[in-house]
């Protein structure tokens, strides 16, 4: 990032040094006229001062226009460097002068906006601190440059000081502001093995935390470059002003020629030259687009290319993957069934004691409940743990079977302790069976909960036109059913396989629905790829989330993708205002030329307030959605 950031820099003096030879421009255009009005006898230096100043004026606005014809391209300055030589040629030096002042000062104010826009983003998305306390081998500390960091460092960050690179915490707790990444409004607790992003703010505890990536490889490195990428790229209304451009500077040089040749007054054709100047049409979507890159960033979306936003704006299909999506992937204990004259306690205890040594997410889930109740576990012996099956040990010498319904039944297991109904029921869970010396001890159900948000989400989502909402999942269909009736889906597939959810994607498009597909990034990439715009939840961290799909959401909000569409419809509706303003500007300030109601000078001027305009206009988008997140002043904090 520091060569974008040196051309940022280098941008920026160049706009320094226009201004300042417009400003001295402007001054000998002035001190002409205080001549004029204040001196009689210096009409001859009242002139000079106006040459000069027209010159130094009207020499840079000539340039771009012949280097920008020489390119082979069209911009605005064409219409502005005819207006400036007619005027010089009819001794017209004031108003030449004047002219070349408010096109110049037009131009700096698009240049200055354009700058502004690119470190107003790069601001929103807290840039990592210059310097870090590494820890070295022995334990002491060293300052060193952020840049000198490498994969496999111990760094060392207090209170308030600002996170060098992505890693893992590996001693401390502490509250991580990480609003500028992943747009999470309140801070996040922090402990050992917790990830933690480079640019984002420790508030409390010191943490030590182990370097993973570091530099241009960090969250921040990538989120950055692909912002940045997003402001390159075109929508198809831009494409459409890029390809008819060429025909806009010759029809009106010819609209000009026929005003002079009707009233033959050379200031009414100098005037239309001015105020068709398209500095409000070139503004219209770009402006409207660098503030919703900017507002989609402050809350964690990352639009990789300005053209998804137009898809956005008209989905009417939305397909989620279940797990890690709508829900938030983690299973939790939610059931305990104990058979006839079983004890729960006792159907925990073994469990609990059984899977103890497991890394599975089920046993996790078990051991997490059981240390909740205080339950003492017994060291299980003779443990084997058969893949897709369970687990066989012996706990106080019994033999204990944990795993699903058919390998217990295929071992031979006594189910006569529960009754019909029950094994009905656990057909809605995530189900571990447990035996104890072939007797079925009872099951204990677990589910992967569901979102907060998920349901407003689903429901703003149909609300905003989505007339299909599917839930795709691998999971069992009573499972599946069950959550799918909690968010208010239309449309439920269960026992899904990868290419199953892409062949439901194709087939939703062919039959006319734009279809946005969300997923975590990773085992839906083909779906993700397949959908009009497939959405990737909670990349922070993640290569393959950011990259897998064209949009990325830095969190695991879903109430972000209901604002995702309103932010895409509200630009549209900036874009088509910004370009209505601009033909109409055009159009009635040609007519006003045309009958001599304005003058060279004043059509300048207006022409700077068309521009404002439009700027002023687009940049209500950057505070947009600060219902849900305020916008925040991000001023980097250097360490």
């Amino acid at each position: 990032m520091i060569g974008k950031d040196n051309l940022i820099a280098n941008q920026e003096f160049k706009v320094m040094l226009h201004l300042f030879g417009t400003f001295l421009g402007g001054a000998l255009i002035l001190n002409s006229f205080i001549l004029q009005l204040t001196m009689k006898d210096a009409a001859e230096t009242s002139s000079l001062c106006a040459f000069l100043g027209a010159i130094v004026l009207g020499l840079p606005v000539i340039y771009y226009a012949i280097d920008s014809l020489l390119s082979g391209g069209f911009k605005m300055t064409e219409l502005a460097a005819v207006a400036i030589i007619a005027s010089l040629s009819l001794g017209q030096y004031q108003t030449a002068g004047l002219l070349a002042f408010f096109m110049l000062l037009a131009e700096l104010l698009q240049s200055r906006t354009a700058i502004g826009a690119r470190v107003a983003i790069e601001g929103l998305i807290r840039l990592a601190p210059q310097e870090a306390c590494r820890i070295m081998s022995d334990g002491k500390e060293e300052r060193v440059l952020v840049k000198e960091l490498k994969a496999g460092d111990m760094v060392r960050v207090r209170p308030g000081e600002n996170i060098p690179a992505d890693g893992k915490v590996s001693q401390g707790f502490s509250a991580v502001n990480q609003a500028e990444i992943t747009g999470e409004s309140l801070p996040v607790e922090k402990w050992p093995e917790s990830e933690v992003y480079a640019g984002t703010t420790n508030l409390t505890g010191v943490l030590e935390v182990k370097v993973l990536r570091a530099g241009e490889d960090t969250t921040l490195g990538k989120v950055k470059q692909l912002i940045l990428k997003a402001e390159g790229t075109q929508l198809p209304i831009m494409q459409i002003i890029d390809r008819h451009v060429a025909w806009y500077t010759p029809t009106i040089l010819m609209l000009a020629g026929l005003i002079l040749f009707f009233s033959h007054d050379v200031n009414r054709a100098i005037t239309a030259l001015v105020v068709t100047c398209p500095s409000a049409l070139i503004l219209a979507t770009p402006t409207a687009l660098v503030a919703a890159l900017s507002c989609a960033a402050r809350l964690g979306i990352l639009v990789k290319d300005v053209s998804h936003l137009e898809v956005a704006a008209g989905l009417t299909a939305v397909v989620f993957d279940k797990t890690g999506t709508l829900t938030t992937g983690e299973l939790s204990v939610t059931r305990l069934t104990p058979g006839r004259n079983v004890d729960a306690v006792h159907l925990l205890e073994t469990t609990a004691s059984a899977e103890q040594f497991s890394n599975h997410p089920i046993a996790k889930a078990v051991l997490e409940v059981a240390r909740r109740a205080e339950l003492p576990l017994l060291e299980p012996r003779e443990v084997k743990e058969i893949p897709g099956k369970g687990i066989r040990c012996r706990v106080r010498q019994n033999l204990v079977l944990v795993g699903s319904e058919n390998w217990l039944r295929e071992e031979g297991s006594d189910f006569s302790t529960l009754r019909a109904d029950e094994i009905q029921n656990a057909m809605e869970y995530s189900t571990l069976y447990i035996a104890e010396n072939g007797k079925c001890l009872g099951w204990i159900g677990l589910e992967d909960k569901t979102r907060e948000e998920a349901r407003k989400a689903t429901d703003d989502l149909k609300s905003l036109g989505c007339r299909h909402v599917v839930m795709l999942t691998g999971d069992r269909w009573a499972v599946a059913r069950k959550v799918s009736a909690e968010l208010g889906c239309t449309d439920v597939q269960a026992e899904c396989l990868p290419e199953t959810k892409l062949q439901l994607v194709e087939s939703m498009k062919k039959s006319g629905y734009q279809v946005m597909v969300v997923g975590d990034g990773v085992n839906d990439a083909p779906a993700l790829a397949s959908g009009d715009l497939g959405v990737a939840m909670g990349a922070a961290g993640s290569d393959i989330a950011i990259h897998s799909a064209d949009i990325a959401l830095l969190n695991n909000r879903l109430d972000r993708l209901p604002f995702l569409m309103r932010l895409a419809r509200k630009t549209r509706w900036i874009i088509n205002e910004n370009l209505l303003f601009g033909v109409a500007f055009i159009t009635g300030g040609l007519t006003l030329a045309g009958f001599g109601l304005l003058t060279p000078v004043v059509g300048a001027i207006l022409h700077n307030v068309g521009a404002f305009v439009i700027i002023f206009n687009s940049a209500r988008l950057v505070r947009f959605g600060e219902d849900i997140a305020p916008v925040v002043q991000a001023n980097a904090k250097k360490v």
